[in-house]
């Protein structure tokens, strides 16, 4: 393949921050990656499955997004970058063609136990695209584990989009998706959608820690999104009805990071 140029690239470290997992007060480490290894290596297949291709088995085309790009597990698209990060490439092709790449969590048992609470976090460096970033949508989030082997029980599952940024703009995204589509409970396709920009700095071209919490504390659960530690959304039990918010919220998930073009 003959590579035209290297579009964006988006750096990714599971920590608060780069390149050291953090102690959270009143948190439990349960699982984590700070992506130490050497550089150009793929990041530990013992934590990650690398997508491939343009869908699941059996699952919808282009994976029930419209997203144009193939995903690879080549190294041009997906690589440790030895400062303990990774970075995934978006790469157009002379063609016209895309590639880029996707990894989601081996482990599908995220979740918050019954009067417990969960933060998934991670630090993100996302791409600085300037006028070209029509169509980037890098994203960091997860869905219920029972998609795995299905592929077609989107949006009862349940997802979270932690992070999700569009077109290179300063602001960022958290969303919830649950129910059925179109409409529902969830206004699918759209989700339940909070924004904000990013603070102090702009979200392209600078590291800043994204963090979903789950909390089954209280009376009225809760999920909230967060960007430096700044709550910029919430969806609470009582915004969803009952059955709903069991399937999305009591149920495990694992972790997705991939930069699809749409």
């Amino acid at each position: 393949m003959a590579f035209n140029k290297v579009v964006a690239v988006l750096t990714v470290g599971l920590a608060a921050v780069h390149g050291a997992v953090p102690t959270i007060p009143g948190f439990s480490l349960t699982w984590s990656d700070d992506f130490v290894g050497s550089a150009n290596s793929l990041p530990n297949t013992g934590n990650w499955i690398i997508d491939t291709g343009t869908s699941y088995p059996g699952g919808p085309a282009n994976w029930g997004t419209g997203e144009i790009q193939t995903y690879t597990s080549s190294v041009n698209n997906l690589r440790i970058n030895g400062n303990g990060a990774l970075q995934i490439t978006a790469i157009k092709a002379s063609s016209g063609s895309w590639t880029s790449a996707r990894i989601e969590s081996q482990r599908g048992d995220f979740m918050a136990q019954a009067g417990g609470k969960m933060r998934i976090q991670a630090s993100l460096n996302l791409p600085v695209v300037g006028s070209n970033g029509i169509g980037y949508w890098p994203a960091f989030w997860t869905l219920g584990n029972a998609y795995r082997g299905n592929y077609w029980n989107w949006p009862a599952i349940g997802e979270f989009d932690i992070m999700e940024n569009v077109n290179g703009i300063n602001r960022v995204w958290g969303v919830m998706h649950c129910g059925v589509n179109p409409g529902g409970p969830c206004k699918e396709t759209d989700g339940l959608v909070g924004s904000r920009e990013c603070p102090n700095t702009a979200c392209q071209g600078n590291f800043h820690t994204y963090t979903l919490e789950v909390d089954r504390t209280a009376e009225l659960e809760a999920v909230r999104w967060f960007v430096d530690g700044i709550l910029f959304w919430q969806v609470v039990e009582t915004d969803l009805p009952a059955d709903v918010w069991t399937q999305a919220v009591h149920s495990p998930h694992f972790i997705l990071l991939n930069f699809p073009l749409a």
